[in-house]
């Protein structure tokens, strides 16, 4: 039974990772998880903000009166609100490549050119093996087009790309206007990797304090079905490798996500729940489900329920929205 794939250019032992969290910000779990078999490591993401105050406390420093300084920083979340800066996030990346045999991949999340390029430049120095841009944007005026949203992430993956040699994977957003059209823009522009989705957090409303409220949800695995949805149209279309992170809890969901032709799975809410351990759990079920099922091999599986070879591809398609009405019965 051969559980080893690719991702990325990088070969894997399985395709289950760990997707971006808190989980790497201690050593002891981060051999916890390659103990378990994580395929790789994904760092959480250093923040734009992060990298802007820094530069901000740095100018600020040489050159800025401290109440122009003072007032600048004020939009941004504390420092210490954040697990890692700038320098002790490239340190954490050295310390794991030291500590673990698999590879490490690190994250970069933005919605601006900015530090990025050196940042990037700076991940692939410290050790890391590939680089995730995750492009967190909330379009919030309606000025602006689309195609000017679709082009902030597209500038942003053409100016990192040049800047450095490792890998890139591009973590997309489930909300433009064509995500099909986005993705092979995506891929033409060189990303090695596509993933489906972010999970975007929306505020809550406190009706007796009249405020907007902060509040983290884990996910679901009925979040999985956007993502086999896409997967399951990009397959085929993409050179990039395809990655399905959101809604990712049981071997189940790692067997349909790949059939959709996804290479790999990325885990953060089940093992939030469950520990490190859970994903050795997770990859024991993937091999004797394909042991009982007569597969040899994850790669045999890949894109069998793709719309390019599922039995009903309608089910992808206009076709599924009529028929799901269908079902409630009064």
């Amino acid at each position: 039974m051969e559980l080893a794939t690719t991702y990325l250019g990088l070969p894997l032992k399985n395709p289950v990772m760990p997707g971006a969290s808190p989980l790497v910000d201690q050593l002891d779990n981060v051999r916890r998880l390659e103990d378990a078999g994580a395929a790789a490591i994904v760092m959480h993401s250093l923040f734009e903000e992060q990298i802007t105050k820094d530069q901000l406390a740095e100018f600020a420093h040489t050159e800025n009166p401290a109440e122009s300084f003072s007032e600048a920083t004020s939009y941004f979340p504390r420092m210490e609100d954040y697990a890692f800066g700038p320098d002790r996030y490239l340190e954490q990346i050295s310390r794991i490549k030291a500590s673990v045999d698999i590879p490490v991949i690190g994250s970069l999340n933005g919605i601006s050119l900015g530090g990025w390029i050196d940042h990037a430049r700076l991940i692939e120095q410290a050790g890391a093996d590939a680089l995730e841009l995750n492009v967190y944007y909330v379009a919030t005026d309606p000025d602006e087009s689309g195609i000017a949203v679709e082009k902030r992430t597209l500038d942003i993956l053409e100016a990192v790309k040049e800047s450095i040699t490792i890998p890139i994977a591009v973590k997309l957003s489930p909300f433009f206007s064509s995500p099909g059209h986005f993705a092979k823009q995506i891929d033409s522009l060189g990303a090695a990797g596509v993933i489906l989705y972010n999970r975007f957090y929306q505020p809550d409303i406190d009706i007796e304090e009249l405020e907007a409220t902060h509040r983290l949800d884990l996910s679901n695995s009925t979040e999985l079905r956007l993502r086999l949805r896409w997967a399951a149209i990009l397959h085929s279309h993409l050179k990039a490798d395809i990655a399905v992170s959101g809604g990712v809890h049981t071997t189940e969901d790692i067997i349909k996500a790949i059939m959709c032709g996804a290479n790999v799975v990325q885990v953060v809410s089940s093992l939030l729940k469950y520990g490190p351990s859970h994903i050795g759990s997770l990859i024991a079920g993937l091999r004797h489900w394909l042991e009982d099922h007569e597969y040899e091999s994850v790669d045999q599986m890949r894109g069998s329920m793709s719309l390019k070879n599922c039995p009903d591809p309608s089910v992808f398609e206009r076709a599924n929205y009529l028929r799901v009405l269908q079902l409630w019965k009064v």
